[in-house]
């Protein structure tokens, strides 16, 4: 089978197609013939050897496929190794959905839409009435994070995007302005993504009692050191998230997972998905990723 695979880290350039032997699944395992694979930002921190060791090379990324198992069910499922035309999961990491929902929107949910839920309800504990900024509003995680914050009872939602296209898209999911900071008034919740001089400044637009949750670093340049007088002084508060973790709680995975869907379903909830690259331009796809040239969910389609 044909797989995307690299063999020392770096850049989008150290990705390659290349022809493997298929998985096997183990015990409680199930192969899976892949109709779609999720791209990730995750993806690119272990291309690049942030998150995996020299002793696990050559490697094959993606964490997520929509695909059929072999007696017929079509699944979105939690995988290693899934840019390629089969990959194997556990029973466990299954759900089954409909023929009819779009496999982009399908994996959209799976990290990024529960990275959204959770940012909200578990990391920022959003009350009623509040007025939430969503950083990178256009991009995968963002462009949830600004439809569920309505959902979830935000008075305002503001969203901070990075070009004019992206603009109208935050506007069209529901955002009542595009901003800058210093924001037009002080937010009680500020997500974000991006770090450097962002969080830097998103911290100085906080309310008394304001949540800046931070779950990500794709500036890439190194986390802001957070002095707690500072924190004092503004009378709030920095939360740092990782889905990972976060998933092994009682509860954090199927039940907000179903909520989504069901969102999606009744027409509620509008995942964003870029249009598909094919499995063979993965590098393109993180090509376009870490340039910020994307909108929603990236793809790829063997």
């Amino acid at each position: 089978m044909i797989a995307i695979q690299f063999d020392r880290f770096g850049g989008p350039e150290v990705l390659a197609a290349v022809d493997v032997p298929a998985p096997r699944p183990g015990p409680d395992e199930v192969l899976i013939t892949v109709e779609a694979a999720g791209v990730n930002y995750a993806d690119t921190h272990q291309v690049d050897g942030s998150y995996l060791a020299a002793d696990q090379l050559p490697y094959i990324p993606g964490s997520e496929v929509v695909g059929r198992t072999e007696d017929g069910r079509r699944v979105l499922a939690r995988v290693s190794h899934g840019y390629a035309e089969q990959a194997v999961a556990k029973r466990s990491a299954l759900v089954e959905i409909p023929d009819d929902l779009d496999a982009g929107a399908a994996l959209a949910l799976l990290v990024q839409g529960l990275t959204a839920w959770h940012l909200l309800r578990t990391a920022a504990r959003l009350r009623s009435g509040e007025t939430v900024v969503v950083h990178s509003a256009a991009g995968g995680v963002g462009s949830l994070a600004v439809q569920l914050a309505r959902e979830f009872g935000a008075g305002r939602v503001w969203a901070q995007t990075s070009s004019p296209g992206k603009r109208q898209l935050a506007l069209d999911l529901g955002a009542d302005a595009v901003v800058d900071h210093p924001l037009p008034e002080r937010a009680d919740v500020i997500l974000d993504a991006v770090g450097g001089e962002l969080f830097d400044r998103a911290l100085d637009s906080l309310a008394s009692g304001g949540r800046l949750v931070t779950y990500g670093n794709s500036a890439r340049t190194g986390f802001t050191p957070v002095d707690p007088a500072r924190l004092s002084r503004l009378n709030a508060a920095v939360v740092g998230f990782w889905l990972r973790p976060t998933l092994a709680r009682p509860g954090a995975f199927a039940e907000p997972l179903r909520e989504l869907l069901d969102l999606t379903a009744r027409g509620r909830l509008k995942p964003v998905v870029h249009p598909a690259y094919p499995l063979t331009e993965a590098r393109r796809a993180h090509e376009d990723l870490l340039a910020r040239r994307t909108t929603g969910k990236v793809l790829l389609r063997p």
